[in-house]
């Protein structure tokens, strides 16, 4: 992708240096990754808008790639997570820009739109629905509750454990097994050895992911650890405890919103009933459009990059 004509540099933001990828000239395009992956994920949409005028800029987040990642967990609260985008915007030189997010980076770009929807045109979101703080549904508890110990979340609770027992795996075999997972089942990770049992196997590429694609990721992680990433899901409780005064809020940004249909966060924990009868289109009133993606799995846009790229285009060039 270096020779695609993206430009890298660091910026200053809310005291640590954030890695942006970016192209193109015109209105500012924000895209937002998730777990467990980096800038790098919207390779085919940054180049995608800038060929049709606009500026795309895809940061690694707090914790991620070659962006800053404090030690200390609490430096990984949503207010921090929101605060590096609010200056990341005003660094660009932007009041408001358009903003992208996928599974992590969604979350963060919902909870941009509730403490600062001044800062955003319009919003296309992927794989991840907003939470109403009222339905407590992101809480480890409930989370415990519904899935068990084994339970992703669950298990990336404890500093240290998870990390160690990735360290136990080759890290591109890691980002292979992740990026190419197509269980809408709730994830698992067993605490003695099953997970590492189940990547003895050969992982056959789908056509979307290269080897050199899996090696990129594997090369910044391998370098950064997990640490930093895992801690998102190690503030889900203090986040809700922060969120209190935004209780009853509701997100009123221009928003469209894209799942695949073999998506987990699709289909786990009341998700599709809340998406499609009437709870969703609630709390975010501005919520034009709803695409489910027949046969498509968590890691959407990179799976389906030009439709991706081409729903994002439709919906913002109206603004």
């Amino acid at each position: 992708m270096e020779g695609e004509g993206i430009e890298h540099r660091m910026v200053e933001v809310n005291g640590i240096k954030m890695h942006v990828a970016e192209k193109g000239e015109g209105p500012v395009v924000l895209f937002l990754h998730g777990f467990p992956e980096l800038w790098y994920s919207w390779r085919h949409q940054i180049l995608s808008l800038a060929a049709r005028g606009y500026r795309a800029v895809a940061p690694d987040l707090r914790g991620y790639g070659d962006t800053e990642a404090p030690a200390d967990v609490s430096a990984y609260s949503i207010f921090h997570l929101v605060g590096d985008l609010v200056a990341l915007i005003d660094s660009l030189g932007q009041e408001q820009v358009f903003v992208v997010g996928h599974d992590w980076g969604a979350i963060v770009a919902w909870n941009l739109c509730a403490f600062r929807p001044d800062k955003v045109k319009a919003l296309v979101n992927l794989s991840v629905a907003f939470f109403p703080r009222k339905q407590a549904l992101w809480r480890i508890d409930t989370l415990r509750r519904m899935y068990g110990d084994d339970f992703y979340v669950c298990r990336f609770q404890e500093p240290g454990e998870v990390e160690a027992q990735f360290a136990q795996v080759d890290t591109a075999l890691l980002m292979k097994s992740f990026l190419t997972s197509r269980n809408p089942g709730p994830f698992m990770i067993p605490k003695h050895g099953g997970f590492t049992g189940r990547l003895g196997k050969e992982i056959i590429l789908p056509s979307w992911l290269s080897e050199d694609d899996a090696q990129y990721y594997a090369s910044k992680f391998t370098k950064t650890g997990f640490t930093g990433a895992i801690n998102y899901y190690r503030n889900i409780d203090k986040n809700w405890e922060l969120s209190a005064p935004w209780e009853e809020v509701q997100i009123k940004v221009p928003t469209k919103f894209i799942v695949g249909d073999v998506d987990l966060a699709y289909r786990c924990g009341g998700m599709e009933d809340y998406i499609h009868k009437g709870g969703f289109r609630r709390d975010v009133p501005l919520l034009e459009e709803v695409v489910v993606m027949e046969g498509v799995g968590h890691f959407i846009n990179q799976e389906r990059a030009e439709e991706i790229s081409n729903y994002i285009y439709e919906f913002i060039q109206k603004f």
